[in-house]
């Protein structure tokens, strides 16, 4: 089921925003992507851009200064909870470090951001009157979140511990692929941890789902960007994107369902 309407359990990826240098860019770019409107809002730590499919919050957009913006750009991911503070002490306690502390976003909910043992930078999300993305795994919208690290193994135990998620394998990939499975207790799929040895730093990759990869690779090199080849996988047809200020994200057209 794509729409959201209440708060996600604890530690499903729920809603993901941006920073970028030039807003009105990256309208343009995004809309050409994928077809979204947009509306201004303002809180009390400065104005940013819902994202909109059918009128549907999906995603944001604030503006920051090139400097403000560090190293590789990537979209920054929020994991659902229904106690923000309650937590951030699991985070700490864990392993986990606080970067900014439990904060109300207006009545839309209260956040935190925080990092894994490894590096990865994430927010906590505890929804009030935005439960998070309220459209989901369709196109043009958020499918999944998977972090990919040079030396996995310490993250892997931080997430079972602060979050619950237990660890599967997944025997469709090679024996080398260092990959496993989150999944919450109720046994829902919620990202993935890829152990990659060549990675420059540990991040949270996001994927959205597209109707048709190659036509969205079209797409966004005349938008501005840039994109890898399309490759096949178990999973459907993937390719990176990096959008004018070199965001870093993957687009992904499913299998049809049997």
């Amino acid at each position: 089921m794509s729409e959201i309407s209440t708060n996600q359990p604890l530690g499903t990826p729920t809603w993901i925003d941006l920073a970028v240098p030039d807003l009105d860019r990256a309208k343009a770019f995004y809309r050409a992507l994928f077809g979204w409107e947009y509306a201004e809002r303002s809180t009390a730590t400065g104005p940013f851009t819902m994202c909109l499919l059918r009128g549907r919050r999906v995603a944001a957009l604030r503006a920051a200064s090139a400097a403000d913006i560090e190293g590789e750009s990537w979209w920054h991911m929020y994991l659902a909870t229904d106690d923000c503070d309650a937590t951030a002490k699991r985070i700490t306690d864990g392993g986990g470090t606080l970067l900014t502390p439990p904060s109300d976003v207006a009545d839309l909910g209260r956040t935190a951001v925080v990092a894994d043992p490894v590096g990865a930078h994430f927010s906590l999300w505890e929804g009030g009157t935005l439960p998070g993305c309220e459209l989901v795994n369709e196109p043009c919208t958020l499918v999944r979140n998977d972090l990919v690290a040079p030396a996995p193994g310490p993250a892997r135990r931080f997430y079972t511990g602060a979050f619950d998620f237990t660890l599967d394998g997944n025997d469709t990939l090679p024996p080398d692929f260092d990959f496993t499975f989150l999944r919450r207790p109720d046994g829902h799929e919620v990202g993935g941890v890829f152990g990659d040895p060549a990675a420059a730093a540990a991040r949270w990759q996001t994927v959205f789902e597209v109707a048709d990869t190659d036509d969205l690779v079209a797409r966004a090199v005349a938008a501005g960007g840039t994109a890898g080849t399309p490759s096949d996988l178990p999973y459907g047809r993937i390719a990176e994107i990096t959008d004018p200020f070199g965001t870093l994200f993957n687009v992904i057209t499913r299998p049809a369902a049997a």
